[in-house]
């Protein structure tokens, strides 16, 4: 098992088909104790539930620092330790560039953009006090292709900036052994895409991935698993793709 004895806090994943929910699953299956933060506290613990004993899901507001510090504190109160971080936490927005109100702005890019640095604001200090930790950032393909097929504009440019965060983390915090690392998914099936693709725009989609199939939740846990696990010890500041091929570069 290569999660034995250690804890992970993965935000935004209560989702029952979201990508936070599979890699909280893949993450028990490998040993971890995990923590699942989302916004509905019921939600979170019956997804924390669903993993088995140990685990526990909290409500936590990733776009507030006051909820992040205080799950912080919830998670090592009943833990301990941390030591994986999956900033997983994120929405979108399916609409054009002149139609983005100032709203919908803040709204994408607080969950995906400010919840990052928030969430990792909170658990730094542990880390650094134990000269380690793995945090994981959650982007998209959008962010390096400009746009995607389910996010609009802003989307991109959130998930633009969770990469430029991380990266900046990533140097910034290589000193103390705080690993900071990257993933960019492609097309997942997701609560966030079930139905919503037609025949012919998965014809058309599949057309530019090598691959020849979407992705599914566990190809990014995988990903995370990868990240989280001393397979990747030598590994900071990385833009890992997983896209089956969508993007090559």
């Amino acid at each position: 098992m290569l999660l034995k004895d250690r804890t992970a806090v993965i935000t935004g994943a209560a989702s029952l088909r979201g990508i936070g929910r599979r890699t909280a699953q893949i993450f028990a299956e490998h040993g971890a104790r995990v923590a699942i933060l989302d916004l509905d506290a019921q939600a979170a613990s019956d997804a924390a539930a669903s993993l088995g004993e140990g685990h526990i899901g909290l409500a936590c507001n990733v776009t507030h620092r006051e909820s992040c510090l205080a799950a912080a504190e919830q998670v090592l109160a009943a833990f301990g330790q941390v030591d994986i971080l999956v900033n997983n936490a994120g929405i979108t927005q399916p609409v054009k560039f002149m139609d983005i109100q100032p709203r919908d702005y803040e709204a994408i890019t607080d969950v995906s953009l400010r919840g990052t640095l928030y969430m990792s604001q909170a658990l730094v200090p542990h880390f650094r006090s134990r000269r380690s930790g793995s945090i994981i950032c959650m982007s998209s393909v959008s962010a390096q292709r400009g746009g995607g097929i389910f996010g609009g504009p802003h989307y991109s440019a959130a998930k633009a900036g969770v990469l430029g965060l991380a990266k900046a983390m990533a140097r910034e915090l290589g000193a103390d052994n705080i690993r900071v690392n990257s993933i960019t998914p492609g097309l997942i099936q997701t609560d966030i895409t079930s139905g919503k693709l037609t025949d012919q725009m998965r014809t058309d989609i599949l057309k530019g991935i090598p691959l020849n199939r979407l992705g599914d939740a566990a190809d990014v846990g995988n990903a995370c698993l990868f990240l989280a696990s001393n397979l990747s010890t030598y590994l900071t500041g990385i833009t890992l793709d997983v896209n089956g091929g969508m993007l090559i570069h």
